[in-house]
């Protein structure tokens, strides 16, 4: 029997498609086939809905579309969080910027 907190996403998770698909099926009321060349593959898109078999709608920016969990990979916030941690703080722009003018108003008190 399926069970619904087996899932590994929830709505609002990033997921990246792991593969190109050989079609694409639309998550309207009435779904419709639409050509693979909508998503790249790699494509990253939000996870908009769950529903029944494993299966999730996806976000992306050529429509929602419903994929297997099994087509689909996590978005890992941990590279985000890298990057962000690489990035100079407001705080670092504040010292740079008082070293600065100190040096400006030691030069002026040479003059």
């Amino acid at each position: 029997m399926y069970c619904p907190a087996e899932m590994s996403v929830s709505i609002g998770d990033q997921v990246r498609l792991v593969r190109p698909q050989n079609f694409l099926k639309t998550a309207d009321p009435m779904p419709m086939l639409r050509p693979p060349d909508l998503v790249a593959h790699g494509e990253i898109g939000r996870v908009t809905a769950l529903q029944p078999a494993k299966t999730v709608a996806v976000r992306f920016a050529r429509g929602t579309f419903l994929l297997s969990i099994e087509q689909l990979t996590l978005v890992n916030d941990d590279r985000n969080n890298a990057s962000n941690q690489n990035a100079p703080s407001d705080s670092d722009a504040f010292s740079n910027s008082d070293a600065a003018s100190q040096k400006d108003v030691s030069e002026d008190s040479l003059d």
